[in-house]
């Protein structure tokens, strides 16, 4: 079995129960400026995504004239939940059992600095995780930017690596980087849909995230 000794997460609908949320916020938005509602499927898709490519598959329509006021939208229905945000259940506690067994853990997601910095301190979570990247700061997923840079910056080698994620986008980021990648069905995108991508497992509660983790570091 491979000897992980670097554990990068994703946010959205793996640490932190957003998914829901963020789909709405997007539908909200799109009614809000009179364009087409994406359905549930098609809004939840992009979560992880950066911004420009979340926009650009489910809202075609938006002009760039009209980008401004659809973020504007987006953060005032997004951020009215903001506050009832939570994380998965198991997630604390797996963090603190990786920790404890001496493996680092990174954050590499589709928000922006901004958003995660807030979620870091509204959650509490921050003090495990040794770096993290954003979507604006790198390259967007599925590109590998935000993993080569984490592990360049920790010095870990890829066989060393897993990356643990919602969407097909990161175990299409973990492939493209060279890292192993697991997903989880409690998210975005369905099991169906994450079978389609290189995966080492696809596991369905944070319990067995932890429980196979522990047996890998």
């Amino acid at each position: 079995m491979s000897q992980y000794e670097l554990v990068i997460f994703d946010w959205d609908g793996t640490l932190m129960d957003s998914t829901r949320d963020i789909t709405r916020a997007i539908q909200a938005a799109s009614a809000d400026l009179g364009l087409a509602v994406p359905d549930e499927e098609r809004a939840s898709w992009v979560i992880g995504l950066s911004l420009q490519q979340a926009l650009e598959h489910a809202v075609p329509d938006l002009t760039e004239r009209d980008r401004k006021q659809f973020l504007e939208r987006y953060r005032y229905h997004y951020l009215m939940r903001d506050s009832e945000l939570k994380l998965f259940d198991g997630v604390t506690e797996m963090l603190e059992s990786l920790v404890g067994r001496g493996v680092m853990l990174a954050v590499a997601t589709g928000k922006s600095r901004v958003g995660l910095d807030r979620a870091f301190k509204a959650s509490g979570i921050e003090r495990y995780f040794a770096s993290s990247r954003c979507a604006d700061e790198t390259f967007g997923k599925p590109h590998p930017g935000m993993l080569l840079e984490l592990m360049d910056e920790l010095c870990v080698a890829p066989e060393k690596v897993v990356m643990i994620g919602d969407t097909s986008h990161d175990l299409n980021m973990a492939a493209n980087a060279c890292v192993h990648g697991l997903g989880v069905t409690y998210g975005a995108h369905s099991e169906q849909e994450l079978r389609r991508h290189p995966h080492q497992a696809i596991l369905s509660g944070t319990d067995t995230v932890h429980q196979w983790l522990v047996q890998r570091v």
